[in-house]
C-alpha cells in the first residue's frame, strides 16, 4: 500500500491538538484600548463599536476594575478633551485630559502599564494629526515635531509607562528620543506605530475618539495599503531613530506585513486589532451569521501566528474571560 503520512493522528481530539498547538492566545498578550474623555459622569457608549464606551475621569475605574479584574497587563490611553484648537494644545497640556487619566491610572491601578498615544488629531480643530497650511491643505511634517515631543514629555512625566507616536510625521520617532531624554525620560519607551496604513478599518476608532478630519484624508501621511516594501523602509528607520517596540497597524488584512518584520527585524511587534476589525466581528455576530467568539480566538491567533509578540484588541475583556473559562 502506498505510504503516507496521517496528519489526522495529532487532531484526534482536543487534548491532542492542544498537546501540539504551535501557537498560544494568553491574557499576557492583551493590551486594552480606553477612551478618556473631559467632564463628568460621562460613560457614552459607541454605537459602532458594542461594548465600548468614552469614560471621564471619575467614572473610569468601572473600565478600570474590569481591566484589573482580568490581569490585563497593559492598556492604550486616548483622551478626548472639551476644547479644539488649531494647534491642538490640548496634548502637550501638562493638566490635559491624557495626561489627567495617565496620573489617576498610575495611582489607582500601578500594576497596569499605561501607554500614551501620541498624536494631535484627538486635539486639533481640523481633526488632523498635524498643523495645516490652510492655503495649500498640507499637514507640515516639521514643524508638527515639537508638538508630538511635547506631549510624549508631558505624558511621561505624567506617568506614562510607554509613549506611542501614531502620527506618521517623517523623524518622529528620533525628535520624541531626543526630547525624552533631555527631560530626564531616558528609562521611557517608545511604540512607534511604524506600519500604519491610511485604512478604511479606522471608521469607528473616529467615532470613539472624535477624531475624524473635517477635510480632506490622512493619505498623504499615513502608508499606501498597496506597499509592502515602503513599511519595511519605515520600521528600519523608526528602530534606528530610537524606536524599542514596533506597532502593524491594521493587523488583519497585513499580517504579511507582520510576518515579513518578524523575520528581518528584532525587536518587539504589536498588532494594532482595529475598530473597524472589531466591528466587522460584532456585527455578523449580532446578525447570527457567525460564531463570534471563536472567530475572534481564530483571528487574534492568526495575528500571533504572524509574528505579532502582543495584541492591541477591543475584543480584550472577553477574551479573557474566554480563556479563564478553558
Amino acid at each position: 500500500m502506498e505510504q503516507f503520512r496521517r496528519f489526522r493522528r495529532l487532531r484526534s481530539s482536543e487534548a491532542m491538538r492542544s498537546l501540539v498547538r504551535e501557537n498560544r492566545l494568553s491574557v499576557s498578550d492583551l493590551i486594552y484600548p480606553v477612551f478618556v474623555v473631559a467632564g463628568e459622569d460621562q460613560v457614552n457608549p459607541i454605537p459602532s463599536m458594542p461594548g465600548i464606551c468614552q469614560y471621564s475621569i471619575d467614572r473610569l475605574h468601572e473600565e478600570m476594575d474590569r481591566v484589573k479584574e482580568a490581569k490585563i497587563p497593559a492598556v492604550l490611553l486616548f483622551g478626548i478633551p472639551d476644547h479644539k484648537d488649531e494647534v491642538g494644545s490640548g496634548a502637550y497640556d501638562c493638566h490635559g485630559i491624557t495626561q489627567e487619566a495617565i496620573r489617576y491610572i498610575k495611582k489607582n491601578y500601578p500594576q497596569i502599564l499605561v501607554i500614551a498615544d501620541v498624536c494631535l488629531c484627538e486635539y486639533t480643530s481640523h481633526g488632523h494629526c498635524g498643523l495645516v497650511d490652510h492655503e495649500t491643505g498640507e499637514v507640515k511634517n516639521d514643524e508638527t515635531l515639537p508638538l508630538l515631543a511635547k506631549m510624549a514629555v508631558s505624558c511621561a512625566k505624567a506617568g506614562a509607562d510607554i509613549v506611542a507616536p501614531s502620527d506618521m510625521m517623517d523623524g518622529r520617532v528620533s525628535a520624541l528620543r531626543e526630547a525624552l531624554d533631555e527631560n530626564g525620560c531616558v528609562n521611557t519607551p517608545i511604540l512607534a506605530y511604524s506600519a500604519k496604513f491610511a485604512s478604511a478599518y479606522y471608521g469607528p476608532f473616529r467615532e470613539a475618539a472624535e477624531s475624524a478630519p473635517k477635510f480632506g484624508d490622512r493619505r498623504s501621511y499615513q502608508m499606501d495599503p498597496a506597499n509592502g516594501r515602503e513599511a519595511m523602509r519605515e520600521i528600519e528607520d523608526d528602530i534606528l531613530e530610537g524606536a524599542d517596540m514596533i506597532i502593524v497597524k491594521p493587523a488583519m488584512a497585513y499580517l504579511d506585513i507582520m510576518k515579513e518584520a518578524r523575520e528581518r527585524f528584532d525587536v518587539p511587534f504589536i498588532a494594532y486589532n482595529v475598530s473597524g476589525e472589531y466591528s466587522m466581528i460584532k456585527a455578523a455576530q449580532q446578525m447570527g451569521w457567525v460564531d463570534g467568539k471563536r472567530l475572534t480566538l481564530e483571528t487574534l491567533t492568526g495575528m500571533k501566528r504572524a509574528g505579532a509578540d502582543r495584541i492591541i484588541t477591543y475584543h480584550a475583556l472577553e477574551v479573557a474571560r474566554w480563556l479563564k473559562e478553558e
